[in-house]
């Protein structure tokens, strides 16, 4: 009786499990009962047994449907499937890519660059090779007939000749461009940035940040073409020295007001013009041969005349649409009272000065920052007197009226 239960119990579980499998003969199908496409007859004679196993032969293997299909899948062709391209991930699948090209930057490549004085930056000028645009000065006025006659007998008095080579060097730095590739145009640059901003880090080379500091794009060169380099170096002279600084930075706060704002570097463009036109046409000559220097005059003249319009620009409420009239008007004033212009300046300096008769120490970097042409002058205007050589002509098409470049 136990054997019999467990027989028709394993039955039992054999023909829930049975399925109906077609076998091809001779071209015909026919059905026939089986358990997993193995024959009935067989999977019972399996089933009952319980204890012994035959081997299925391979004959009937070859005839399971099942495995047919499982054996020859492989070779039937697979449908052809379409492939979606998505741009969005195309695009991420590149930025991923373009990320292993991504050097790693490393804290010394951020260290800034150190700050350049007045002296270092005029220095490089005086040791590099100017000699190859002496054919092309022209640093004072050409007069012809009764001009030249008055001008010689009522006009100013002519540049001693030990001043001439100085001369002639302010009018070559005039003539000079921003060179991306010399380390002290950019030094100059930065420092500009920096004294004006008060950043630290160096800022890049192009980008509309320019425009914090007054210039009109993203690449100041663009906007020293009339005055070349002597613009920057007049800015930087402004900002390095330690009593012009304090008048730089008022300045430029003004330069910076919502309703009376201005292009503070291009303004400064500006006095650099007017400056050189004064020294062109020996203006400042009679002032230059009282002090024996060139430069110094040229400077101090160029910070008077920028003291003149901020003043101006200020008590008058003037705005940048008054720029030009007022430019003009200062142009005039510096023009025709040289004198005046620079004993204001110089009493508008001693007022601010930190004590009596005493002139305060060269703008001095933090040691990281310092530049070793200023540790060892105690006059805030010495080492201006310097030997100069190598000269060249202002472009002439910035001759005229004043106005914004």
């Amino acid at each position: 009786m136990e054997g019999e239960l467990v027989s028709n119990e394993c039955l039992k579980g054999l023909y829930q499990d049975c399925t109906l499998s077609e076998e091809l003969t001779n071209g015909h199908y026919k059905h026939k009962s089986g358990v997993n496409g193995v024959s009935t007859d067989f999977a019972l004679r399996q089933h009952v047994g319980c204890c012994t196993f035959t081997q299925v032969p391979i004959a009937a293997l070859k005839q399971n449907s099942l495995l047919q299909s499982l054996a020859s899948g492989g070779n039937h062709p697979k449908p052809d499937v379409v492939v979606v391209v998505n741009p969005e991930v195309d695009r991420a699948r590149e930025e991923w890519k373009a990320l292993e090209s991504i050097q790693p930057v490393f804290p010394e490549d951020l260290s800034p660059s150190p700050l350049i004085s007045f002296n270092e930056a005029l220095q490089y000028f005086q040791t590099s090779d100017l000699c190859e645009l002496l054919r092309n000065i022209q640093p004072t006025v050409r007069r012809t007939g009764l001009a030249a006659i008055t001008h010689f007998l009522f006009g100013p008095p002519r540049l001693h000749r030990d001043l001439v080579q100085e001369r002639d060097l302010v009018f070559a730095i005039a003539q000079c461009s921003l060179d991306n590739k010399q380390e002290v145009h950019i030094r100059v640059l930065q420092t500009v940035y920096k004294k004006l901003t008060g950043s630290r880090a160096d800022c890049p080379r192009f980008g509309p940040h320019w425009e914090t500091v007054g210039f009109q794009g993203s690449d100041p060169a663009t906007d020293l073409r009339g005055t070349g380099f002597l613009g920057l170096m007049h800015v930087l002279y402004l900002v390095m020295d330690p009593e012009t600084l304090p008048l730089a930075r008022i300045i430029y706060r003004l330069s910076q007001h919502p309703i009376q704002n201005f292009p503070f570097s291009v303004m400064s463009i500006n006095m650099t013009r007017i400056a050189l036109h004064a020294l062109r046409e020996e203006v400042l000559c009679k002032e230059c041969n009282r002090r024996q220097q060139v430069i110094g005059v040229i400077n101090d003249f160029y910070v008077a005349t920028f003291l003149h319009l901020y003043q101006l620009w200020k008590n008058q409420k003037k705005t940048i649409s008054d720029s030009g009239f007022v430019i003009k008007e200062v142009e005039l004033y510096a023009r025709k009272n040289p004198k005046q212009i620079l004993r204001h300046l110089e009493d508008f300096l001693k007022e601010r000065r930190p004590g009596i008769g005493q002139r305060a120490l060269p703008d001095s970097p933090s040691h990281s920052n310092s530049s070793p042409a200023d540790t060892n002058t105690a006059d805030g205007r010495q080492g201006k007197d310097m030997n100069f050589t190598g000269v060249c002509e202002i472009p002439v098409e910035m001759e005229g009226e004043a106005r914004l470049i």
